[in-house]
């Protein structure tokens, strides 16, 4: 594997790196031969931090929570700001440095595995492009420092496992957190904002144009930019959460099903029942039997 760096490590700082004969074991069992870590740590502060590395052999995510660094590689260069993730997949030569001002600090994860290639593609890798936004997210930080509990179990092969899920657990948060940075830093498309009015609409109808409007973009910009975010078109967006909303009021109040359909903006109970036997698989009715039982 591709060995951290040996930079300095303060009290406050953390590097760990997983033991040969455990990164055997997880790359043959079940639950982790996907996708497991190798090496993880934390840096604050990291002045003088620095990398070169012609031969990459794992992968390696870095998360900048405060200051500033650089990344070069073949085919890209910048500087890293807070909230930026680095993804530097396997066979990627590279170099990245801590600013020598404002030294960033960072929390990173070497990881090897049979899918990591998908899981860097989710995150937002593409050839040309190994930095993506995540933002500054508390969540995202508490994962992390979970993560890093394993250092302290005398190489537990079960708590290693739980590691390995772990981190599956921190790159589909990361996804998540991304795809809100993006939504709302590309020109100005608050994806919250839209979605807490779809809420609070959801005991009624909405037209393409009425979100929108709100978005302020025209009706074929917004449903490309909302669907490329979301993985749905809007209108099916919304649908999927009403439906979601009457599994909440079957599960949690005694309402007929004609009182949720009615609570869901629908005069026609069986348009509703048609509409929630499509999107969840089972009518209204089978749904609330299956879950009383």
């Amino acid at each position: 594997m591709s060995a951290p760096s040996k930079w300095p490590l303060p009290e406050s700082g953390i590097r760990f790196m997983t033991p040969s004969f455990m990164i055997e074991k997880l790359a043959r069992h079940p639950l982790t031969k996907d996708c497991y870590p190798t090496a993880i740590g934390y840096y604050p502060s990291a002045a003088g931090h620095r990398m070169q590395r012609t031969r990459h052999d794992d992968n390696l995510l870095m998360y900048c929570v405060s200051g500033q660094g650089s990344l070069t590689t073949d085919d890209w260069q910048g500087k890293i700001r807070p909230g930026q993730v680095l993804l530097l997949p396997q066979g990627l030569p590279h170099q990245y440095k801590a600013d020598s001002r404002d030294p960033w600090t960072l929390y990173w994860v070497h990881f090897q595995g049979a899918s990591t290639g998908i899981f860097t593609q989710y995150l937002g890798y593409r050839e040309g492009t190994p930095v993506v936004d995540a933002g500054l997210s508390p969540t995202l930080t508490a994962n992390f420092n979970s993560l890093m509990s394993v250092r302290r179990t005398g190489y537990s092969a079960r708590a290693f496992i739980n590691a390995a899920n772990q981190l599956r657990h921190v790159f589909s948060e990361m996804a998540l957190e991304i795809s809100a940075t993006q939504a709302n830093t590309q020109h100005n498309f608050n994806l919250e904002q839209i979605q807490d009015f779809m809420r609070e609409h959801i005991d009624g109808q909405l037209t393409l144009e009425q979100l929108a409007a709100v978005a302020v973009m025209s009706k074929y910009h917004f449903s490309s930019k909302y669907k490329r975010l979301t993985g749905y078109p809007p209108i099916k967006h919304f649908l999927n959460m009403k439906m979601e909303y009457a599994c909440q009021l079957l599960d949690s109040s005694d309402l007929s099903v004609n009182a949720v359909a009615g609570a869901l903006g629908y005069d026609d109970p069986l348009y509703f029942s048609r509409l929630f036997s499509k999107t969840i698989g089972t009518s209204p009715r089978s749904y609330r039997a299956s879950i009383r039982r």
